[in-house]
Parts: structure tokens; sequence; C-alpha cells
């Protein structure tokens, strides 16, 4: 795999602290066009199902951002779960979702 630029190395290590700091499945992180990150981890509760990449690209809206720039998602899965991909898509279509490992080795980038 090709190395990331360092923003989206940060998106990475700002997604591995979300996983780790709830022991969630997965944790997720977006930057937004002002070089804002947010960040969040895989939302299970008996109302309330979120994955970790919904729920970043959900606490971005709802701080008023308009368009993202990156986004990452730390996971043992093989690809970015189709729902969180369509949500950063929902703002801006041409950005790119990277995908990494438990251990933040990047995986794969869906644009």
């Amino acid at each position: 795999m090709s190395e990331l630029q360092p923003e989206d190395a940060k998106l990475v290590t700002l997604a591995r602290s979300a996983r780790g700091r709830t022991g969630a499945a997965e944790g997720a992180a977006v930057r937004d066009t002002d070089g804002r990150t947010y960040l969040a981890a895989t939302v299970s509760l008996p109302s309330l199902k979120l994955s970790a990449l919904q729920a970043a690209v959900a606490a971005a809206v709802s701080s008023g951002v308009e368009g993202l720039d990156a986004a990452a998602i730390v996971s043992a899965a093989d690809a970015v779960e189709s729902d969180g991909l369509a949500a950063v898509h929902d703002l801006t279509p041409s950005a790119p979702v990277h995908l990494a490992g438990p251990d933040g080795s990047h995986r794969t980038t869906v644009c």
C-alpha cells in the first residue's frame, strides 16, 4: 500500500484513538474543508445504531460542516461499509475514505 499524506495519516491516528478509547469495533475521523477534524466510534444502543464513519459525519454536520476533505476508518473489516461511505459522499462525492487495520496500517482508499 502507498503511504498516506501526513494529514491523512493523522486521521488514521485519530480514528485509532476513538476506537481504542471506547473499545468499539471501529473508529473513524473526518476532516472538513477548513481542516477541522471530527472523530467517533461505533454507536450500538438499543435505539440507535451508527457505524463509526456515520457517527463522525454526524458530528461534523451537527457542527455546521458543509464539505469534507477526507475521512479515515480503522476496522478489522476488509472494506469500507456502504452506509458510512454514502454519508461521506453525501457531503462531498470526491472525498477519499482511507481504510486502515486495527494496527493503523493503510489497506485501501475509496474515492
